[in-house]
C-alpha cells in the first residue's frame, strides 16, 4: 500500500537548517551547560608562573573547563565584553587574593563583575588568600591599602567606581575561602582542586533534548505555576501519558531554576528505582547527598529518613524534581509533607496518574501538551534529516503522514526519525505502512506501562474504549460499560486519571497510538 503524498508546504533547506541552529546553538540553560566550569580571577604578575599555573594544571587533568585570562593582551581602559561574558558564563569564580591584585583595576572590575553574578545568578564564588592576611584584604590594610589610594589619586572625578571596588574587596573577603601563608603549596592546590570538582559535578546541568522543539513554551508555563521567588512551599504536578515529554520539562525547568536554591536534587525514574529491595531508602539517602553537597548520610531505615529528611532539610531552600511516581508510597517517604522543606523550597513531580498528584494534595497540576503540528514536523525532520541541507526531494516524503501517526508524541516522533533516517521514499510509504497496521515496539513499550498498572476489570474496559466505543459521547460509552464488570463512571475516572482516555468534549477519545488503532494488541 502505497500513501499518497502530502498536500502541504513546501519544505526547504533554509527553514530546517534555521530549526536545527535554534536547538543546537542556543545558548539557555533549558538546553546547553554552560561554557566554563570556573573562571579565575588572578593577577599574574604575582601568581600566572607559580599557584594559579599549577592549580590550572590540577584543573585541567580533573576535565574542569576553565577560563585564564592573559593579562599581558588587555588594551584599554575597562575590560572586554568577551571577559565579561566568561564571569557570566561561569559556575564558579575563583579569586586569588594575592599581594598585588587590588593595584590592578582590570581585577577589581572582575570582582564587581563576580560579586554582581553571585547575587543574580547564585554563582558560586570562592576567595583565595595566597600569602595574604584576609583581613588587609576586608579592611584594605597594607599593600590594599596603598594600591586603593592610588586608585583614589588616579580617578578623582570617579570616586564611585573606587568605592565600587572597596565594598568588593570588602565583600569577598566575607566569603569563605582558603588562606595559604606558608606550607606544602601542592598539597593546597590539591585540596582546592578536589573540593571544585566536587561543586563542578553537583552545579552541572542535565541533558535535556537533543533537538528542543517546543520545550520552551512549556517550561514558562511550568515557571509561572510555580513562581520560584515566593516565600511558601509549592509541590507541582506536571501529569500525561507516557511519551509526552513529562522528564524532559522537568529536567529543562530544573536546569532554569536551579541556581536560585541552597541545595537542588532530580531523582529520575522513581518507579523503577523503588522497586528494589530497599529502592525507597537508596533513594532518600541519594535526596539528602545531592541536596547537602555530596556528604553522605547512611539511612537504613525509610520511616528514619524520613525523621532525617525533615531534620536536614526543614530550614533549606531546596529544588526536588520526583521523576516518574507511580505510587503514593513513593510521595510520602521522599517529600511527604510541605514542613519537611525550608521556605521557598520548590518540589515538582511528574507521573501518569493524575490520582497520586490530588491523593498527596499537590496543586497546580500541569497537563504536558502533545507537540502541535508545526512543532512534531520540525522535531521528525531534525531528527530524519540531520545535518543534511540537500532536501530537493523532502517534499516528496509523506511527512504530514508520520506526524499525524505520531499525533504529538514527542517519544514517537523521536523513534519515526531515526527509524526513517536516511531511507528512500519507499522505505518511508513501508514504514509507515507497517506502523499503522502494527504499532512500533519501542513507542508501545513505554504507553503501555500505564496499561499494564491497571487492575484487570480496567484493561478490560481500556480495550472496549480502544476496540470499539472510541469517539463515541460519553453517556454512550458508560451505558456500553454498565452491563460490564465494573462502575463506568469509575472506570471512566480512573482512565482519565491515568491519562489513558479524555472526555473533556464529551466524547470519548484516547491517543491512536495508545489505542494500539483499534486493535486488541495488548490483551
Amino acid at each position: 500500500m502505497d500513501f499518497p503524498l502530502p498536500k502541504t508546504r513546501k519544505i526547504n533547506a533554509d527553514s530546517i537548517t534555521t530549526q536545527e541552529e535554534k536547538a543546537s546553538t542556543s545558548s539557555s540553560p533549558l538546553t546547553h551547560s554552560s561554557p566554563y566550569d570556573v573562571f579565575l580571577s588572578f593577577r599574574g604578575v604575582d601568581t600566572r608562573n607559580n599557584f594559579t599555573g599549577h592549580l590550572l594544571t590540577y584543573l585541567a587533568q580533573k576535565g574542569i573547563k576553565t577560563f585564564i585570562d592573559d593579562e599581558e593582551l588587555r588594551k584599554g581602559e575597562e575590560i572586554s565584553s568577551a571577559l565579561l561574558k566568561a564571569i557570566e558564563g561561569s559556575k564558579i569564580s575563583i579569586v586569588i587574593f594575592s599581594e598585588n591584585y587590588a593595584s590592578s583595576r582590570w581585577c577589581l572590575d572582575e570582582l564587581v563583575k563576580i560579586l554582581h553574578c553571585k547575587e543574580l545568578k547564585q554563582q558560586l564564588v570562592w576567595p583565595v588568600f595566597y600569602k595574604v592576611d584576609p583581613s588587609d584584604v576586608r579592611y584594605q590594610n597594607g599593600k590594599y591599602g596603598e594600591a586603593l589610594a592610588k586608585h583614589e589619586c588616579r580617578f578623582k572625578e570617579n570616586m564611585d567606581k573606587v568605592q565600587k571596588w572597596r565594598l568588593a574587596l570588602r565583600d569577598a573577603a566575607n566569603l569563605s575561602g582558603w588562606t595559604f601563608l606558608d606550607g606544602h603549596e601542592a598539597n593546597f592546590i590539591s585540596k582546592i582542586a578536589e573540593e571544585i570538582s566536587a561543586q563542578v559535578s553537583k552545579r552541572s546541568y542535565l541533558n535535556v533534548a537533543k533537538y528542543p522543539i517546543g520545550i520552551e513554551s512549556r517550561v514558562q508555563d511550568m515557571l509561572k505555576l510555580l513562581d520560584v521567588g515566593g516565600s511558601d512551599v509549592r509541590m507541582v504536578g506536571i501529569w500525561g501519558i507516557g511519551g509526552l515529554g513529562k522528564t524532559t520539562i522537568a529536567k529543562a525547568v530544573y536546569n532554569s531554576i536551579a541556581h536560585k536554591f541552597e541545595g537542588c536534587c532530580f531523582l529520575g525514574n522513581v518507579r523503577a528505582e523503588s522497586v528494589p529491595h530497599r529502592g525507597l531508602v537508596q533513594l532518600q539517602n541519594n535526596l539528602l547527598c545531592e541536596i547537602l553537597g555530596g556528604r553522605e548520610i547512611k539511612i537504613t531505615d525509610a520511616d528514619r529518613g524520613i525523621q532525617v529528611i525533615r531534620e536536614r532539610l526543614g530550614n533549606k531552600r531546596v529544588l526536588l524534581v520526583l521523576d516518574d511516581v507511580n505510587e503514593l508510597n513513593q510521595l510520602d517517604k521522599l517529600a511527604g509533607e510541605l514542613d519537611w522543606f525550608g521556605c521557598g523550597s520548590r518540589i515538582i513531580i511528574t507521573t501518569r496518574d493524575k490520582r497520586l498528584l490530588i491523593a498527596h494534595q499537590v496543586y497546580p497540576i500541569y497537563k504536558a501538551k502533545e507537540l502541535d503540528d508545526d512543532e512534531a514536523r520540525n522535531l521528525l525532520i531534525l531528527n530524519a534529516f540531520k545535518k543534511n541541507k540537500n532536501l530537493d526531494e523532502c517534499v516528496k516524503f509523506p511527512i504530514d503522514t508520520a506526524v499525524l501517526y505520531a499525533h504529538g508524541l514527542p517519544l514517537a516522533i523521536n523513534i519515526l526519525g531515526s527509524l526513517l533516517c536516511d531511507k528512500s521514499i519507499n522505505q518511508w510509504h513501508a514504514a509507515l505502512d507497517s506502523y499503522r497496521r502494527f504499532p512500533n515496539s519501542d513507542i508501545q513499550k513505554v504507553l503501555e506501562t500505564s496499561y499494564d498498572a491497571l487492575e484487570y476489570p480496567l484493561k478490560q474496559a481500556f480495550l472496549d474504549i480502544a476496540c470499539f466505543l472510541k469517539g463515541k459521547d460519553k453517556d454512550y460509552v458508560m451505558q456500553a460499560l454498565d452491563d460490564s464488570y465494573l462502575n463506568p463512571v469509575h472506570a471512566i475516572e480512573v482512565l482519565e486519571e491515568k491519562a489513558l482516555v479524555n472526555a473533556e468534549t464529551g466524547q470519548i477519545w484516547m491517543h491512536d497510538i495508545a489505542g494500539g488503532n483499534g486493535k486488541r494488541n495488548s490483551s
